[in-house]
């Protein structure tokens, strides 16, 4: 029998047929060689994606993912320091020198007008691995409802793959939570018979049998949160649909469109 990641990776060699929704349930079953999905989705509720999304609905001009604290470090530099906000963690530890990574920190700590330069262990890095597709979206539940409804004005009848970041190389629950989100409202906006992957199916039936924030604090990292006494921001990541911005990857950077 196949590894069962042999199967999610095989998701994106059928990215071209169309009228398929695949869900990848980790960063690293994504696969460049093989992608033929025009499509992506990137998924990191706790807090990467969410976080992106808050920055740029509280002004800032664009949110710049970096790979590791060098490539914040690098990317920075060609700005006026007083532009830029650096953000990340690594290993859900704040990076030294860098803001706060969590959404309703950062907006305290002040981002509209400037460029916000970000850093997660998971987040950003799958939105750097997924940068090879014609169009990249980060997506949270925040914004799934406004990213999937531009999804069926511009990109009707095309695949869709959903790639939840995971955690710690495994699959984690609020990003597969998510990712039953967003299948979700690409189903009730399509045909009935348009085909789901088995990772699709499973994500879509966890989004139906199961409220948000209870499956946010119960995950890994939501224990971590809560126990940190930042369940606030938990939360505020589970509300669904409440930003109507649609963010997207253009030419290294994530902005509004």
């Amino acid at each position: 029998m196949s590894h069962p990641h042999e199967f999610a990776r095989a998701a994106t060699v059928l990215g071209g047929v169309t009228n398929k929704v695949h869900v990848l349930l980790r960063k690293e079953d994504f696969n460049a060689d093989r992608l033929t999905a025009n499509v992506v989705v990137v998924l990191d509720v706790l807090f990467a994606t969410t976080t992106i999304v808050t920055a740029l609905a509280h002004g800032a001009t664009e949110v710049i993912p970096a790979i590791d604290e060098h490539d914040a470090r690098e990317k920075a530099k060609p700005f006026p320091p007083e532009s830029v906000v650096l953000s990340g963690e690594k290993m859900i530890h704040a990076i030294e020198g860098f803001v706060t990574p969590l959404p309703l920190a950062l907006i305290e700590v002040g981002v509209k007008n400037k460029r916000v330069i970000y850093s997660t262990t998971n987040g950003t890095v799958a939105l750097r691995q997924s940068a090879v597709a014609p169009h990249v979206y980060a997506a949270c539940l925040l914004n799934g409802a406004a990213t999937v409804a531009h999804l069926q004005r511009h990109h009707a009848g095309e695949s869709v793959l959903v790639v939840c970041s995971g955690s710690a190389g495994g699959m984690n629950l609020e990003d597969f939570y998510g990712a039953g989100y967003i299948v979700d409202q690409l189903v009730k906006g399509l045909d009935p018979d348009r085909d789901l992957t088995d990772a699709a199916q499973s994500a879509l039936r966890l989004y139906r049998t199961h409220d948000a924030y209870d499956c946010l604090i119960s995950s890994r990292v939501g224990r971590i949160m809560e126990r940190s006494g930042v369940a606030d921001e938990v939360r505020y990541a589970a509300q669904l649909g409440v930003v109507p911005l649609v963010t997207k990857l253009l030419q290294g950077a994530v902005c509004v469109v």
